[in-house]
């Protein structure tokens, strides 16, 4: 009976039926027997069932809960449509006392009284205080177990187990054993979603091989108007390019229990647990993404530092103390300036920072040039630097052709997958104007456009990879372009174009030490087709390929 059907005053009641998971919501465990025994006691007591609040999958530690904040509306309005709420116990109104003990005064100031079917209280003082007290044991008992079911999960983690929700785009959960009556689950790479990965880390290193290395903003633009989809077919957003490049999860290491779940605070490093995961990334390339978003992000590097014509701003560092070398003016007697990069600790703090160092601006700026000039680009030290990385760079190409077989494979079988609801609907088995199997259409549609658009992406990329490898006249012809790239017709140097090739520099008194990374130097050499299309972008990663510390003291 409807609460619009006004049976007599002072007998109205309403049901509150909660579960804790979607999980028992799912399988009708507890919210049947709920009503049935709800039912059962309104029948004695001769109360008149006007309505039904059903929360299935919802806590009682808090009243984020759409149903229970509608009965309290309701029971709050005057006049009330209700004048009891039967609950099977408090525990499913609420877990927290200061909370149940709140809303029961808020009903009751309304003429609303809150009654339990097992846990039958009077209104005399002894027996609220009963109430309170079970109340506290329920909340107890609540956060004793959610410590129980975290603890247990924590484990399962550490195991490599999935323990539920979403998995990263990239990944897909497959059941990996079974212990007892529960199938434990992974994540493995799925082909499907997996080079659309590579491709963003791609794009934020070395570009489409048309320009140089791009923005976060501007990938989001790239996969658009590429039509390369999210996982749910939908648009690329700021974030969620800005989530693939910084999670964990793609070089093997998902971190899980980051983040408190009432208040979404992130807890401390010795909380949160590291699941090993097959790597999707390579760590170095990983590397040099965070370090680049580092350099990018305006409350860590200053915008000076990435608009300064200085060409080692940014990149310059003093080898005693490891602070920045900045830029120092000044005028000599004859009126001449002069300009030095000039330790700033000592600048700051003076000697008792770092005895610190200067030197000429004009004399460093050509020493670290001319090295990068005569001794990285010959054609015989590249293909030695880069021989281990050209190793690696085979290994992919052989995971990418294993990855192209499983997408057509994936083809293939949506297509059977097509072609049987195609003949069902033919033969008259199945209803084309059906809702459901509309959408099972498009979803299975969907996924064979994707896995298709991708399997050719990843071809393309491939006989792209073989077409363009690396030969020793295509070092020597990169060398040579590179060298005079490097040079502004004035004498001076183009900065994107030395960072492309060295990402720190570090100056001590005897020597000064030039870095860079092995795999940016690959990708700015693969990345280009022809000589006129070269474009080395500003890099911000920090392995060696001065790994023998032999370069230039």
């Amino acid at each position: 009976m409807k609460a619009s059907q006004q049976p007599t005053k002072g007998n109205r009641a309403v049901l509150y039926l909660r579960v804790s998971t979607a999980r028992q919501a799912e399988h009708d465990v507890s919210i049947p027997d709920q009503k049935r025994q709800g039912e059962a006691y309104c029948a004695s007591r001769g109360f008149e069932l006007v309505e039904t609040f059903v929360e299935a999958g919802a806590s009682a530690m808090n009243d984020r809960r759409p149903e229970f904040q509608r009965m309290i509306e309701e029971g709050t309005t005057k006049p009330s449509p209700f004048d009891v709420v039967v609950v099977h116990s408090f525990s499913r109104f609420f877990r927290d006392h200061f909370e149940l003990e709140f809303y029961v005064r808020k009903l009751a100031k309304n003429g609303v009284k809150l009654v339990s079917i097992t846990q039958e209280m009077g209104d005399d003082p002894m027996h609220v205080m009963m109430r309170q007290i079970m109340a506290l044991f329920d909340e107890y008992q609540s956060k004793e177990n959610a410590k129980h079911v975290l603890r247990a999960m924590n484990e399962n983690a550490r195991q490599g187990f999935w323990n539920g929700a979403l998995p990263p785009i990239g990944y897909r959960i497959v059941a990996a054993e079974q212990r007892g009556s529960k199938t434990k689950k992974k994540l493995e790479i799925d082909p499907l979603h997996a080079d659309t990965v590579r491709l963003i880390y791609r794009l934020f290193l070395v570009g489409d091989g048309l320009s140089g290395p791009k923005g976060v903003k501007a990938i989001a633009t790239y996969l658009n108007e590429n039509r390369i989809f999210t996982r749910d077919g939908g648009r690329w957003g700021l974030a969620q390019v800005h989530a693939v490049l910084t999670r964990t999860t793609y070089i093997g290491e998902h971190r899980f229990n980051t983040r408190s779940h009432k208040d979404r605070a992130r807890k401390p490093d010795e909380e949160v647990v590291v699941m090993a995961v097959p790597p999707l990334i390579e760590r170095d390339i990983f590397d040099a993404v965070q370090a680049k978003l580092k350099s990018r992000n305006p409350m860590v590097v200053p915008p000076r530092v990435t608009t300064s014509p200085v060409l080692l701003t940014g990149i310059c560092f003093c080898a005693d103390c490891a602070g920045a070398m900045t830029l120092r003016t000044g005028r000599g007697c004859t009126g001449r300036d002069y300009r030095y990069y000039t330790c700033s600790t000592k600048a700051r703090q003076g000697k008792t920072g770092c005895k610190g160092r200067s030197i000429p601006m004009r004399k460093l700026d050509d020493l670290v040039a001319g090295h990068i000039e005569k001794r990285l680009l010959q054609p015989e030290r590249l293909e030695r630097i880069l021989a281990s990385v050209l190793d690696r760079r085979q290994e992919r190409t052989e995971r990418r052709r294993e990855h192209i077989a499983e997408l057509n494979r994936r083809i293939t079988e949506t297509d059977q997958r097509l072609n049987r609801l195609y003949d069902a609907i033919e033969a008259g088995i199945a209803d084309l104007n059906d809702a459901a199997l509309k959408d099972r259409v498009a979803g299975l549609v969907a996924i064979r456009d994707q896995a298709r658009a991708d399997a050719e992406r990843a071809q393309a990329a491939l006989d792209n990879a073989t077409n363009r490898s690396i030969t020793p006249e295509m070092v020597q012809t990169f060398a040579e372009e590179a060298r005079r790239r490097i040079r502004l017709p004035d004498g001076g140097y183009r900065r994107d174009h030395l960072r492309a090739l060295a990402q720190r520099v570090e100056v001590a008194d005897k020597e000064v030490r030039i870095m860079g990374s092995r795999s940016t130097l690959l990708q700015t050499l693969a990345a280009v087709s022809s000589v006129e299309s070269a474009r080395l972008g500003v890099q911000s990663s920090v392995l060696k390929w001065r790994a023998r510390r032999d370069s230039n003291s």
